[in-house]
């Protein structure tokens, strides 16, 4: 794996790149802490001078809120400064759900070169990193869960199919922009594992091949964005945020990873639970250790705690089970004969308002953390721990997980591995962006909470 520079690397084989495009603009694309993705665009006649020496951009997005409210940490924020927006080359992609459009992911840097210390891509890739320099690979996919609506109705949501979760009557409405959507995204080197119909109103889910870590967060942002697109082309709306109607089911976008070391899978061909070998014990002890925090990073807007509810299968229990859908980590050991390669953990609190950068990163850093402190994973649990008495919760060691906002924000303050990973100033920033907007709303209502989170995501 290539060490990632602390500086804006050289245009390399720039030339070579840019000149496959078709495409006459350019779009440059990062994702803030409140898990917005923002951009912006250059000709394609430019591209080369941006991958060189940037665009510019102003810090004060980093303690933006979903809702584009400017707020100001203790190290980030405010009218000043300038940072640069440098693509990712390696990831520059036609988008053919956007004639005449390219898209690239950016990385931030500071106006000298060097790197933003709070630039979320590169936290994921430090991460990587981290976990490479001790023998360790990781594989990673988002699902993406998400609902679609008629775009005649501007302000609300009016479901665009009907029919039960998982039906063919369902599929039947959806079957050539589902076809449209596939082909879309494999002409833009994104390969659909699988496409269904799923539980809440109007929902649709997809799940893509696994990627390293970073590719992984590129990914899904390119997709999601892909989705919106398709969507639009075929007359509706697609809608991702994690509340669709309070008091139903929601969308997520549940994380799946696998660990391998130069032996093989750390998830299967052991002796531990489900054949774990220690080491990959170890790694989703870690996460399960850190779950309260990583709720606020991969699902701390006021609206994912619509979603979070128990026996709505949105994972809102800190323990892990095989195949245990109420449990926010559920393993995966595949059917007979498949576990080298099928065997995975499943995280599924997050949804898309998280950075899907800071998710893969802060996992990363919590399955490390796990490794480091020889962790082991508790007993596991079978059924919905909502029917348990006080009794069975307490010899369990099953907790719930935070269930508001302000909640989620002083799990993370509190963790020291995430903290520790992510520096003072990405801390900070991500936290100052969780606190205000659990502040903004904290007496909104259901209804009021998914009006103003419906089409930002």
């Amino acid at each position: 794996m290539a060490t990632t520079p602390d500086r804006i690397p050289a245009d390399g084989d720039a030339d070579v790149l840019i000149g496959r495009l078709d495409a006459s603009m350019v779009a440059l694309s990062f994702v803030d802490n409140a898990g917005i993705t923002r951009v912006k665009a250059v000709p394609e006649r430019r591209l080369h001078h941006a991958a060189r020496f940037g665009v510019g951009v102003s810090p004060c997005f980093e303690t933006f809120t979903f809702d584009d409210l400017m707020t100001v940490g203790r190290y980030l924020g405010g009218p000043d400064g300038d940072l640069r927006l440098v693509p990712d080359l390696s990831m520059l992609t036609e988008l053919a759900c956007q004639p005449g459009w390219a898209w690239a992911p950016a990385d931030k840097f500071t106006q000298d070169g060097a790197r933003f210390v709070a630039c979320q891509r590169y936290f994921a890739a430090r991460q990587a990193e981290a976990a490479h320099a001790t023998g360790l690979q990781l594989s990673m996919a988002f699902e993406t869960e998400w609902s679609v609506g008629r775009d005649d109705d501007a302000d609300g949501f009016t479901p665009a199919i009907h029919g039960p979760a998982y039906g063919i009557v369902r599929l039947g409405q959806v079957a050539e922009y589902a076809k449209d959507l596939v082909a879309t995204l494999a002409r833009q080197g994104i390969t659909v594992d699988q496409f269904h119909p799923e539980y809440a109103l109007a929902q649709l889910e997809l799940s893509v091949e696994p990627s390293q870590p970073v590719a992984a967060a590129d990914e899904a942002v390119l997709v999601r964005h892909t989705i919106r697109q398709v969507s639009a082309r075929h007359g509706w709306r697609a809608l991702l945020a994690p509340c669709i109607a309070p008091g139903d089911a929601g969308s997520g976008a549940h994380l799946h990873l696998s660990v391998h070391d130069d032996e093989g899978p750390l998830l299967a061909c052991g002796a531990g639970p489900y054949g774990m070998r220690p080491t990959g014990e170890a790694f989703l002890a870690g996460v399960l250790r850190e779950l309260p925090a990583l709720v606020a990073v991969g699902a701390g807007n006021p609206a994912s705690f619509l979603r979070l509810a128990p026996s709505r299968w949105a994972g809102v229990w800190q323990c892990w089970g095989r195949e245990a859908r109420e449990a926010a980590l559920r393993f995966i050991t595949g059917v007979r004969g498949t576990e080298q390669w099928a065997a995975n953990a499943e995280i599924k609190c997050f949804d898309a308002t998280g950075n899907p950068y800071l998710i893969v990163g802060s996992v990363i850093a919590a399955g490390l953390s796990g490794i480091a402190d020889e962790l082991r994973l508790p007993t596991e649990i079978t059924g919905d721990p909502v029917t348990f008495d006080e009794e069975a919760l307490m010899m369990s060691g099953v907790r719930r997980l935070p269930t508001t906002p302000t909640e989620a924000a002083d799990r993370l303050a509190e963790s020291t591995v995430l903290a520790t990973a992510m520096g003072i100033e990405l801390h900070d920033a991500l936290l100052t962006v969780r606190r205000a907007e659990a502040e903004r709303y904290t007496a909104a209502s259901a209804d009021e909470l998914v009006a103003m989170t419906r089409w930002r995501f």
